[in-house]
């Protein structure tokens, strides 16, 4: 199960080996969004992204024989440059499956850090068992994305941090995709804070957790056109699901375009880069898609590993 004892020992074991990221305001965003904005700016993640913490807590708590064997992940980017930067100080070796169109940038990230990469069609194969085969046929031990306590008890303590910095927090959001990142943040949020309104954040053209807390069970949509890469999971996870559907209070989704012009006011108001899935629980608040009666609200800034090109396309327009 998930609790917020299992958070902080992830937070005491990680400690040291991930950054504790800063928590920043600003007084342009407020105006727009018509509340009191506090970002968790894990865009400042050591590899760019909150799924650091996952992956450190995950593969610290392996033991040594399955260390000895190496671990496996699919990903289409930031999880997977997580498992290699963290399967590389803890001497494992990591093998990462991922997407063709896998941005230029998250795949020269785990290249960098020493990943072993192998290469599926997102259209045509099925990404999890694809990374299953390879598990089997290498005896490599598999570090999910999302649905594993541990990788969610690592991805909380991002919402333990922030709640333990602001804990006057009326609600928090964050984005949604297999749920790993929304469950760990809710789960620690309402831990600390019961009273705490938590929203859980999707494309409106990847909305499968919208789609399955309405039905009540997990729904597979086709594969997400939409330009957050992060946020193309197809179905929620099976352990994460009932988490969310617990702690959310709403599914809030967001467009494209109300991503990235949060993209570009975040980048010329706050300086700060962020991805198009890193940007889309603050597109939310952007756009004032949540209720208007909370005055204080938490934010996770969830990556910043934007391709340049992308990046550059955004700001021709």
């Amino acid at each position: 199960m998930l609790t917020l004892d299992l958070i902080k020992q992830a937070a005491e074991r990680i400690a040291g080996r991930v950054h504790r990221t800063p928590v920043m305001t600003s007084r342009a965003f407020n105006e727009v969004a018509g509340c009191e904005v506090f970002f968790k700016c894990e865009n400042l993640q050591r590899a760019g992204a909150f799924k650091a913490r996952g992956a450190t807590n995950k593969i610290l708590s392996l033991t040594d024989e399955e260390k000895k064997r190496g671990v496996m992940a699919v990903s289409s980017g930031n999880h997977a440059q997580a498992v290699a930067l963290a399967a590389r100080e803890a001497g494992v070796r990591a093998v990462v499956c991922i997407p063709d169109d896998a941005p230029k940038m998250k795949v020269a990230g785990m290249r960098n850090y020493g990943a072993d990469i192998r290469v599926f069609d997102r259209h045509k194969d099925d990404r999890d068992a694809f990374g299953s085969e390879i598990a089997e046929r290498e005896g490599l031990v598999p570090v999910p994305a999302y649905d594993d306590y541990l990788i969610m008890a690592g991805q909380g303590t991002s919402g333990l941090e922030l709640v333990e910095d602001v804990p006057d927090l009326d609600c928090m959001l964050a984005p949604c995709s297999g749920g790993g990142l929304f469950a760990g943040v809710s789960t620690a949020a309402k831990g600390l804070n019961p009273s705490i309104r938590c929203f859980a954040v999707e494309p409106d053209t990847a909305n499968d957790t919208q789609q399955s807390i309405a039905k009540s069970e997990r729904v597979k949509i086709s594969p997400p056109p939409t330009i957050a890469d992060g946020l193309r999971v197809q179905t929620p996870g099976e352990l994460t699901f009932p988490i969310t559907r617990q702690n959310a209070e709403a599914v809030l989704t967001v467009t494209d375009d109300e991503i990235i012009s949060t993209m570009k006011f975040i980048l010329f108001r706050m300086k700060l880069v962020v991805e198009p899935s890193g940007a889309a629980a603050a597109a939310a608040v952007f756009a004032r898609k949540m209720p208007q009666n909370y005055r204080r609200v938490g934010v996770v800034l969830s990556g910043g590993n934007v391709d340049s090109d992308l990046l550059a396309e955004i700001l021709k327009d």
